[in-house]
């Protein structure tokens, strides 16, 4: 049963769209299972691939990830945050979280952001000085 994965215009989402043979999936105009567009653009299906939690540890030990962060550079400590998160299968999928990121991508130091965001910050400390 092939499964292809489109991107929707009328509602800008990512889908799949199943279907029960590779001749209807050919023949057979794709329609959008969220809001039933019908100018779905097809994409490259995301690709997994199995490794070991070995592996993925010692990934996380290599010390280009650490780059960087001796220099205190707001935009390593987020590359390494993204990294640990895809390495361990974590989705970051908390906007607070998000945001802190987001703002470290762009430049924005730790003691900027909890400035800025005190309510996440709370009683800790979001690692001023790495």
């Amino acid at each position: 049963m092939p499964i292809y994965e489109y991107v929707c215009p009328d509602c800008r989402r990512r889908v799949s769209v199943f279907y029960r043979t590779i001749h209807q999936a050919e023949h057979q105009e794709p329609t959008c299972p969220r809001c039933g567009g019908r100018r779905l653009r097809r994409v490259m299906s995301r690709v997994a691939m199995l490794r070991s939690e070995e592996s993925r540890l010692e990934s996380l030990a290599d010390p280009a990830l650490m780059a960087g962060l001796e220099e205190e550079d707001p935009r390593a400590l987020a590359r390494m945050m993204r990294q640990m998160s895809a390495e361990l299968g974590e989705e970051m999928d908390d906007p607070e979280l998000n945001e802190i990121v987001d703002r470290l991508e762009a430049g924005q130091s730790p003691e900027e952001i909890e400035k800025a965001m005190p309510e996440v910050a709370g009683d800790g400390d979001l690692g001023g000085d790495f």
